[in-house]
């Protein structure tokens, strides 16, 4: 029976971030830690990517945020399988009921090759190879994350390596991920939802390998002035090898907390021209876009980053890039 899936972004190839399973067949969720609403699922199976600092105005430690991830592996079917990425503490492995893979122990993956930071790997596991696969994405984040979903569904869901690897070598992506809005005027475009310093980091890094020889220009709108807060450091080290940082007003998404002195455009702005790094505000979205472009030359690829409605200059961006540099 075929599988169905519910996830947090529009599938590139289906227009739809749900697909309803046949009867009796598996459904794949991407969960969320926010609130601890994955606390109410019981999964056969399961997936942990990675533990980071996040959302603790939630959590208020990083040990309570992973004593919740302990209790959602302890959730799991004794009877299914948890997948763990090569960092994830301990502590959950210790936690899980049933049978673990862990990346770097159970699975091993071999790097066999990149094309303007799209990877070709294999996947080994217990008793079982896969054949070569070549991602669509770029990132050498996203190996990691095609091994852990291809081990899940070879060890869970009996799928053959063969077929498991066909499938996430022909995953188009999902919106709002390393999402492409075209090369008006020959200069890229693109859209990430990263709001995290890491996804930051390895989302830039992806851009780096796929636009060798460009400056990067990034538009980038925090997200919650708690997380600017917090993270100020982690996000001007993402951001210390860009060309040029074009930072939009912190977008509120829980406006009880939305006020913090220091958790605003300016002070990020301030932080990385200090750090040698050509920045500036821009104000709202629209706005930041037109100084995005006013600034930029034709050797240029841009990074439009954000989990708020920084996707709603997509329109107002292509438009203007393609007038500053007409045919």
């Amino acid at each position: 029976p075929k599988a169905g899936a519910l996830v947090g972004g529009l599938h590139q190839g289906h227009g739809a971030n749900a697909i309803a399973p046949d009867p009796g067949g598996w459904f794949a969720v991407e969960a969320c830690e926010y609130d601890r609403s994955f606390l109410h699922i019981a999964p056969t199976g399961a997936i942990v990517t990675n533990l980071e600092a996040d959302h603790l105005d939630c959590y208020g430690s990083m040990a309570e945020l992973e004593r919740a991830f302990c209790r959602f592996v302890n959730s799991v079917d004794p009877e299914g399988l948890v997948i763990l990425g090569p960092e994830v503490p301990d502590s959950l492995m210790e936690a899980t009921r049933g049978r673990v893979w862990r990346l770097g122990k159970e699975l091993h993956v071999d790097l066999l090759g990149e094309s303007r930071g799209v990877f070709r790997f294999g996947l080994r596991g217990p008793g079982w190879a896969t054949p070569p696969i070549e991602l669509q994405a770029p990132g050498q984040f996203n190996v990691d994350n095609a091994a852990l979903a291809v081990a899940l569904a070879v060890g869970l869901a009996q799928v053959s390596p063969k077929a498991a690897s066909r499938g996430v070598a022909e995953f188009p992506g999902v919106s709002r991920r390393f999402e492409s809005w075209g090369e008006p005027a020959g200069i890229p475009l693109v859209h990430d939802y990263a709001h995290h310093p890491t996804e930051l980091r390895v989302t830039l890094e992806a851009a780096r390998r796929t636009f060798p020889g460009k400056a990067l220009h990034v538009l980038f709108q925090p997200h919650q002035a708690s997380r600017t807060a917090r993270m100020m450091d982690g996000f001007v080290e993402a951001l210390r090898g860009m060309d040029r940082v074009v930072v939009a007003d912190v977008y509120g998404a829980r406006k009880h907390i939305d006020r913090i002195e220091g958790a605003d455009a300016e002070t990020l702005v301030s932080r990385l021209r200090r750090a040698g790094v050509t920045a500036e505000a821009g104000g709202a979205p629209m706005e930041s876009s037109r100084v995005l472009v006013n600034g930029m030359g034709r050797d240029a690829a841009v990074m439009v980053l954000g989990a708020g409605d920084i996707d709603q200059v997509r329109g107002e961006l292509t438009d203007a890039v393609a007038l500053r540099f007409p045919s």
